[in-house]
């Protein structure tokens, strides 16, 4: 059974293989925020079913980042239901795989004696992590406010993970959806907590550092991140234990 935790009234956090999709709910409405593996799909759906909603109730998919664990459900329901897709304006093109910034087996070829590498990467085998995604015709979000969705959330620019990465803020809620700029576990990491990801996956050309001054400057006492459990305390502090986790 797919977990689901309501983390902050109508703000659902989901979990598929090692990764997490959110869903805000407004009405009968729906936004769904990442969409998980490509094997994650059925999970998606469960959870969405499990709110006493419909996959077609989504009004709109938030992407914070186009890497394939994140990509699932969207690209599903894209094509089924042709629910509209929306990403940073850099992201779009890789959403499009104009170009790629994500790794790949040969990343971790040096890496299979380290912790965790090698069950995880027999797990992510079989949710998918190997087909080829790609969204043609994302449609690029404005970082002017709110967004005219369900949940109302506001774009927040944290390149760094990859090129194009964005979060996304609840202010009404004081929650924040922070993708992989930053996280609180990963079976790669021995760390628990707010952190950063392992670097071998960070392929953006940006500043990972400078998109946790993004994340600290805002108002949310509750951090959902796109690996890990939520962690209930000010965002400010989650990325002063990030800091200190990488030092």
């Amino acid at each position: 059974m797919t977990a689901v935790d309501e983390v902050a009234p109508n703000v659902f956090r989901a979990t598929g293989t090692d990764v997490n999709v959110v869903i805000l709910q407004d009405g009968d409405a729906l936004t769904l925020v990442d969409g998980g593996y490509p094997g994650d799909v059925g999970a998606v759906e469960n959870a969405i079913r499990s709110l006493g909603r419909r996959p077609e109730d989504v009004q709109a998919m938030l992407l914070t980042h186009a890497h394939i664990d994140h990509m699932g459900a969207l690209v599903s329901f894209h094509k089924r239901f042709h629910i509209p897709v929306f990403a940073d304006p850099t992201e779009v093109a890789h959403a499009r795989r104009d170009y790629l910034e994500q790794a790949t087996a040969k990343d971790f070829i040096p890496m299979l004696h380290k912790h965790g590498v090698l069950p995880w990467l027999l797990r992510v085998a079989r949710a998918g992590a190997t087909k080829p995604l790609a969204i043609a015709d994302a449609q690029a979000v404005l970082y002017d406010g709110p967004l005219d969705l369900p949940g109302a959330p506001v774009p927040v620019a944290t390149h760094g993970h990859t090129s194009g990465h964005a979060a996304y803020h609840l202010p009404q809620h004081g929650v924040i959806i922070t993708g992989d700029a930053l996280v609180t576990a990963h079976p790669l990491s021995k760390l628990l907590g707010p952190q950063l990801l392992p670097p071998v996956f960070d392929h953006g050309h940006g500043d990972a550092g400078a998109a946790l001054d993004h994340l600290a400057a805002l108002e949310a006492d509750t951090v959902v991140p796109g690996h890990g459990p939520a962690a209930f305390m000010p965002i400010a502090d989650a990325v002063e234990q990030a800091r200190d986790q990488g030092r």
